[in-house]
């Protein structure tokens, strides 16, 4: 695998390689946490495993704390065209994949998405921060990777196949998520439809192709240690959401699968 890596990714520096140890050790230890029970305080897990009743803690609104969520990246993204001007096609695609993915997360919480709960301010922090420092660093990897060797094997045409796959797919299934409430509807319900009749997250599989679509077009060692991350954080949730409808849903299928197709 080691001898590959100079064929696939860009050579940056130490720091950029120290960065993305971090970012994959600390979103899969996220992800561990999911499934060991410490879950991140928003939707259907607020107040799920908690010591402290969150009505003692400080929480918003959930269209709140996702539009505060996704914001700074996108904020980040759209200050790069500013930043950065005498890119490349590969560093202006990275850009406007990323800034698009937030831009369309965005519309989503205010037009789609339609919310229940709270959401934790001290799982709100962390969860901006991890959009926003991941979104600077993917766009400043970038940046350091301007005028040096292209990767022996160009992977930004199948990245931006897959991102439209990622994304497309990602909005599909949050708007079957959607219809599944009335405006004042505040019940869960077992969703249906697209790949819901397979896992009961394909919205965080579509997300994980988005992802993986952007690293694709990066060819950065820090793009796609994000990408890793994001997948092992999406694989812990999932996990305990399957679990969490098996709990509340006595009719709900046990061959319907997490994340990934009739295998996890």
């Amino acid at each position: 695998m080691l001898p590959m890596l100079p064929r696939l990714f860009f050579p940056l520096p130490f720091f950029i390689k120290a960065m993305s140890a971090i970012c994959v050790v600390s979103l899969g230890n996220v992800g561990l946490s999911e499934i060991r029970g410490k879950h991140m305080q928003y939707s259907k897990f607020l107040n799920i495993g908690e010591k402290k009743p969150v009505e003692n803690k400080i929480q918003v609104s959930s269209r709140t704390g996702m539009l505060i969520a996704y914001t700074p990246a996108f904020l980040a993204g759209a200050a790069s065209f500013g930043l950065f001007l005498n890119d490349d096609l590969r560093f202006l695609l990275v850009k406007s994949t990323l800034t698009f993915h937030f831009f369309k997360r965005i519309l989503e919480v205010l037009f789609v998405h339609r919310y229940s709960g709270g959401m934790e301010v001290e799982s709100l922090i962390p969860i901006t921060l991890s959009y926003f420092t991941s979104s600077v660093f993917i766009i400043y990897a970038q940046h350091l990777a301007q005028g040096l060797p292209e990767p022996a094997i160009d992977l930004k045409y199948p990245g931006i196949a897959l991102f439209v796959v990622g994304i497309s797919g990602n909005f599909y299934h949050h708007r079957l998520l959607s219809k599944l409430r009335s405006k004042n509807d505040k019940e869960y319900k077992v969703p249906k439809g697209g790949l819901f009749d397979l896992v009961i997250c394909p919205h965080y599989l579509f997300e994980i192709l988005g992802f993986l679509g952007i690293s694709l077009i990066a060819q950065t060692l820090y793009a796609f240690s994000f990408f890793v991350g994001t997948t092992l954080y999406l694989m812990g949730r999932s996990y305990v959401t399957r679990r969490w409808y098996l709990s509340q849903f006595k009719d709900f299928p046990k061959d319907v699968k997490a994340l990934i197709p009739l295998v996890f």
